[in-house]
């Protein structure tokens, strides 16, 4: 049996839940987090809120993750919308790629230093070990994706288009948002830690309203 991660804090998990998801989900800064829970009667510093992403925001991203696990095994992502994304990290650019599959979920998200074939070629690779290969892949009209699924045999799968990969380019609209709010990131390590959780956060949310009751949503 695992330990309980919470068992040196006397905060209760569900207050330290609230705080990692109002930080994650909504573009706040971590003082804005500290005075919306100051307004609720939870009297807390920023740092500490800075603490408790740093340390349970994977911890809640795993849990998420594992409860979709069944349902996206169920229905198979059968078409992907690869893109990437420029970030500048103290000055320097960087180059976070992201999959997103047919219902607008983020599947993956990877940062590296280059912008070539080696960089598209590990992205996909660790997306497919996850998630599998899936029938259709769109991208847009940047030369590593096609020489990295030549590699991998699935080329023929490949789409471009001047408006297919709109879903993928409106997922990017969240992470800017949040982005701006955190005025950028300063480590890579740190860019990517907190684009996994971000992600897990955003598909745990991404609920379709125009489909679903309020009752049911809320």
């Amino acid at each position: 049996m695992s330990q309980n991660p919470f068992r040196y804090f006397k905060t209760s998990p569900e207050i330290i839940q609230l705080a990692v998801m109002m930080y994650v989900r909504i573009p706040l800064s971590l003082r804005n987090v500290e005075d919306l829970l100051h307004e609720r009667g939870i009297d807390i510093c920023h740092e500490t809120v800075r603490h408790w992403v740093d340390r349970f925001g994977t911890h809640f991203a795993y849990k998420i993750r594992k409860r979709r696990s069944e349902r996206m095994r169920q229905s198979p992502q059968w078409q992907w919308h690869l893109d990437e994304v420029f970030i500048k990290i103290r000055g320097e650019r960087h180059y976070l790629w992201r999959a997103v599959d047919h219902e607008g979920e983020v599947l993956e998200s990877y940062v590296t230093k280059t912008w070539n074939k080696a960089s598209a070629l590990k992205f996909l690779k660790k997306a497919m070990k996850r998630y599998g290969s899936p029938r259709v892949v769109v991208t847009d009209r940047c030369p590593s994706y096609r020489a990295a699924m030549k590699v991998i045999g699935n080329d023929a799968c490949q789409e471009t288009g001047r408006h297919l990969n709109n879903r993928a380019e409106n997922s990017h609209l969240p992470f800017r948002r949040r982005e701006r709010a955190m005025s950028r990131f300063q480590r890579m390590r740190s860019l990517q830690k907190f684009v996994s959780v971000h992600s897990s956060v955003c598909n745990h949310f991404n609920f379709e309203r125009h489909v679903n009751s309020r009752i049911r949503f809320k």
